[in-house]
């Protein structure tokens, strides 16, 4: 007996939810994936396994305690719901963090160099996020505010959210389309060999998605936040402003990555100010900055 809901399947009476099944079918291609790119880096074979072993545990692990940690009102009164994965409620930044982590500490343990690993899971992270969220999409979660003229109340610039049967923008796609495309710059950067440097691709990434979160977190109806700020803006910002930073340091020709660091600093105030289409123009402005003028 098969039956379906817009959330799960029951196979012969096991049920598996819409949700887990995307976030699998995401982490099996992004290790997929770092298994066809490790020879070319230069690392071991089946080192993207191993690394997925400790990895992806690590990085679902704090992606929940990142959520709930900033959301704790909600499972205050039942905290074993915190426990229900499949329910929604994992953040990103916080398996990135975990999966940095366990990534550094696997490193360490095989003697390999932590920024090759690095460069290694970049373009599989940005996978495994466009992906798995489509997840959101299933759950009704993860949108932005109510759209409310005409031509914004479709697909894709918006989706209809059955709770309160209204359109809002579908910020999940926004970020899917995005995390898409950071996976084929920087997969085309590394076939025409951009990218010169052990952790020169990590960087990249964590600027590519940095700017497009930062923006985007912007339109989001159910942000964690803390005191006034979006959490996930402010580290997104932090973020962008550190590898504007490096790229300064790294520079032979400091000109381009000055104006990237002012860019970033621009943006930056006019988002916390509530100015989202001046920040637009800057993030432009600063992706052109870094990508056209420096060597990374």
């Amino acid at each position: 007996m098969i039956q379906f809901t817009p959330t799960s399947v029951t196979l012969f009476g096991l049920t598996f939810h819409w949700y887990g099944v995307i976030i699998a079918v995401g982490m099996a291609l992004a290790v997929a994936l770092a298994c066809a790119r490790e020879k070319r880096l230069g690392l071991p074979r089946d080192t993207a396994l191993d690394l997925a072993l400790v990895g992806i545990p690590a990085a679902i692990v704090c992606a929940r305690l990142y959520y709930v940690a900033f959301s704790w009102r909600e499972y205050a009164a039942n905290p074993i719901q915190a426990l229900y994965i499949w329910q929604g409620g994992m953040a990103i930044y916080g398996g990135i963090i975990g999966g940095v982590l366990a990534g550094y500490l696997y490193a360490r343990h095989k003697h390999l160099p932590f920024l090759r690993l690095a460069d290694l899971a970049a373009p599989s992270i940005a996978l495994g996020q466009a992906i798995g969220r489509w997840g959101n999409f299933i759950n009704q979660e993860a949108y932005g505010a109510v759209a409310t003229r005409p031509w914004q109340q479709r697909f894709p610039i918006s989706v209809f959210i059955r709770a309160d049967g209204q359109w809002h923008f579908a910020t999940f796609f926004y970020e899917s389309a995005w995390c898409f495309i950071i996976v084929g710059a920087l997969l085309i950067g590394e076939r025409k060999r951009i990218f010169r440097r052990d952790g020169e691709i990590f960087r990249a990434y964590v600027f590519l998605y940095a700017l497009e979160r930062a923006l985007v977190e912007g339109l989001r109806a159910d942000s964690l936040y803390l005191g006034p700020f979006r959490v996930s803006q402010l580290l997104s910002l932090a973020a962008l402003l550190a590898c504007a930073v490096i790229a300064l340091k790294d520079a032979r020709n400091r000109r381009a990555p000055a104006i990237t660091l002012a860019l970033c600093v621009a943006m930056a105030a006019l988002l916390l100010a509530g100015h989202p289409w001046p920040a637009l123009a800057c993030a432009v402005g600063a992706a052109g900055m870094y990508f056209g003028g420096n060597r990374f």
